[in-house]
């Protein structure tokens, strides 16, 4: 956070910003969001300060590792380009960010996030932003060609569906950016709910079977793993 100082009860502020959301039709292919940001934001004494935030996270309906671990790999190789410190803390950020707290559970596989981001230098700040936007295509593509002639059946959709109700609970509920958007006199509306799956589900006291695929994205969702080390590189494998 940051203290600012205002005149009565004024704070002029500058934002500019990318977001986008993929939820693709397939539960074989995992939805992907990123959002980079830029805010400058003018003091009464006329004292500028100004940060990025932003960052990229990865939800899939069913756990594959090799996915995942690509998908980070991709994210710390943008990340070392700048900070070798990065990546592991903005990991866990995003790790503690994306929380369905009521649930239990994060919303999927986690990525980064980072925000006030003011160093070294609003150049080198936006060096290491242009990265990670960078990084999107080469980290979620591979994963889209890998899957797009995976068939599926209905349960396989069902269960998609749930896992899209979970995350417009966190969209709704935890989720700051939405929340920033819905208070912001003159906002989009329909542009601050963009985030949101066309179509969701909810069933009464739903439990995975024991032993089950829905099972096992499930004990990831509630326990974040560590995907990499820190002295992997890039993974080139898909």
């Amino acid at each position: 956070g940051k203290n600012f100082k205002q005149s009565d009860g004024k704070l002029p502020f500058w934002a500019v910003g990318i977001s986008s959301v993929i939820h693709p039709h397939s539960p074989h292919m995992p939805t992907v969001h990123f959002n980079f940001r830029f805010f400058e934001v003018e003091e009464a004494d006329g004292n500028k300060q100004w940060w990025f935030g932003g960052g990229t996270d990865l939800t899939p309906t069913y756990l594959d590792e090799e996915d995942v671990v690509h998908f980070h790999s991709a994210l710390k190789h943008a990340c070392d380009q700048h900070d070798k410190t990065y990546y592991t803390h903005f990991k866990k950020w995003c790790d503690d960010y994306f929380v369905v707290s009521h649930r239990g559970e994060r919303r999927g596989v986690g990525g980064i996030f980072f925000d006030d981001v003011d160093s070294p230098s609003q150049e080198e700040a936006f060096a290491f932003v242009k990265s990670c936007t960078k990084a999107i295509i080469p980290a979620y593509l591979p994963i889209v060609k890998k899957h797009i002639n995976d068939q599926h059946t209905d349960e396989e959709k069902r269960w998609q569906q749930l896992r899209r109700g979970r995350y417009v609970e966190f969209n709704l509920v935890h989720d700051r950016g939405t929340k920033f958007g819905l208070f912001t006199p003159g906002a989009r509306i329909e542009s601050i709910l963009m985030s949101l799956p066309l179509t969701a589900r909810w069933e009464y006291m739903h439990q995975a079977a024991e032993g089950s695929r829905e099972a096992e994205i499930l004990a990831v969702l509630r326990n974040p793993k560590d995907w990499i080390s820190d002295t992997d590189e890039t993974s080139d494998s898909q």
